[in-house]
């Protein structure tokens, strides 16, 4: 049994804890918030196979330049006199290529597959009740520029095995009766699924303190002392706590504590927003409006709207024009969905730790023995956690990985 501490309490900390404690491990987790907000509560609540190819792909930063002037963008990236943010866009740069995704896409779909059956697999050995939908996801596109680049990637992922079918906007209106459209067509994921994360959250939370894993909340670690490879303890402002083994997956922050261990992990925040609402917009099966890069997710007791990727530092200022993008891209696609004031002046967002190439980290870097990293998830953190989780316990307990961890590993070049 190893005495081990968790930095950081989202998805991806709690999913750790659970597999280590399952190992029968020692589990401490601190957070620097009350672990009631952020990206683990604001995404989404995918459970996407079908996200195959990665941010970093051919052309996205072409799109990227040209969006940057424009706030309202999908994708806005704010240049910065940085030097960690000029490194890792000249790694973004170097990673958009067909080469890169064509290697990324079979790693991103194990991952996401393994998370899907272990969501199964906690849900039903622990009881727990979240909200957690088999239905899909469709991609709606407006134009017929779109739908062809959709159908295309379509064909790739049932290459990939994945199950996912073109439909045309009458066959749209057989498999979503209750909500009106204004797309040409879109294509149908049946092997994704969906939750509502807070629910998750919370039931994991619950359970975890049940079986003795410890919580420090609103405690921010401000160093780590080193010696001869190996993190002795953490420091904050309370106290100092000591370990066998650490994790890091303190999401966009991680890279600010990985430069303690002499490794400069290139990650970058990309926020993202969230607008709720409550009313009864007929939407049964979740949706991303292909263009407008917005997710649709109907939730337990409200239907939620999600999107952008805001590459502008650490920071949770809520950009109105971005807000006001979401719900407008919303009433294009659903005609029939306004969303109010009160709704938009609501809404929420989180940050999302994003690798240069689209594939997260998980294991230990070469400069450190006994910490394992576990960020850079970016959009798929949701869809990855649990899986990253077991990775993290496995390599913790010495035991061999479940899968190849090799394309995660920290120390990769780019």
């Amino acid at each position: 049994m190893k005495n081990c501490i968790i930095i950081g309490g989202g998805i991806i900390g709690l999913c750790s804890a659970y597999y280590l404690q399952k190992e029968g491990h020692q589990v401490t987790v601190i957070d620097q918030s009350n672990m009631d907000s952020g990206a683990s509560y604001v995404n989404a609540g995918y459970l996407s196979p079908s996200h195959l190819i990665p941010l970093s792909a051919p052309g996205v930063m072409k799109k990227g330049l040209k969006w940057m002037f424009n706030p309202a963008s999908p994708l806005y990236i704010k240049p910065r006199l940085d030097s960690d943010f000029i490194k890792w866009s000249l790694a973004f740069n170097k990673s958009c290529n067909a080469h890169h995704v064509k290697k990324a896409i079979p790693v991103i779909k194990s991952i996401a597959l393994l998370s899907q059956s272990l969501y199964d697999a906690i849900k039903e050995e622990e009881q727990f009740h979240f909200q957690y939908e088999k239905k899909g996801l469709l991609m709606l596109c407006q134009t017929d520029k779109m739908l062809d680049e959709e159908i295309e990637t379509a064909h790739m992922a049932k290459r990939e095995g994945l199950d996912v079918v073109a439909l045309s906007k009458e066959e749209l209106q057989v498999l979503e009766p209750r909500a009106s459209f204004h797309v040409k067509g879109a294509t149908y994921y049946k092997c994704d699924s969906h939750t509502t994360p807070q629910e998750f959250m919370e039931e994991m939370k619950t359970y975890l303190q049940a079986v003795g894993v410890r919580f420090l909340l609103n405690e921010k670690v401000e160093d780590l002392i080193v010696s001869q490879g190996k993190i002795e303890a953490i420091k904050t402002k309370q106290q100092t706590l000591k370990a066998d083994e650490f994790v890091l997956s303190a999401g966009s922050w991680s890279a600010l504590l990985s430069k303690k261990i002499g490794l400069n992990l290139l990650l970058q925040a990309g926020k993202g927003y969230r607008i709720n609402t409550t009313q009864d917009t007929g939407i049964s099966i979740p949706s991303i409006l292909a263009e407008a890069k917005v997710a649709v997710t109907p939730m337990h007791g409200f239907t939620r709207f999600a999107g952008t990727m805001e590459i502008a530092g650490i920071n949770d200022k809520i950009n109105q024009i971005r807000v006001e993008a979401i719900a407008k891209a919303t009433t294009s696609y659903y005609p029939e969905v306004l969303l109010s004031k009160e709704e938009k002046s609501d809404a929420a967002c989180g940050l999302r730790p994003v690798s240069p190439d689209g594939l997260p980290y998980i294991g230990r870097s070469s400069t450190c023995k006994n910490l394992t990293i576990a960020t850079g998830h970016a959009m798929m953190g949701w869809s990855m956690g649990p899986a990253t989780g077991k990775l993290v316990s496995e390599v913790i307990s010495d035991k061999k990985t479940i899968l190849d961890i090799n394309p995660f590993h920290p120390d990769r070049k780019f």
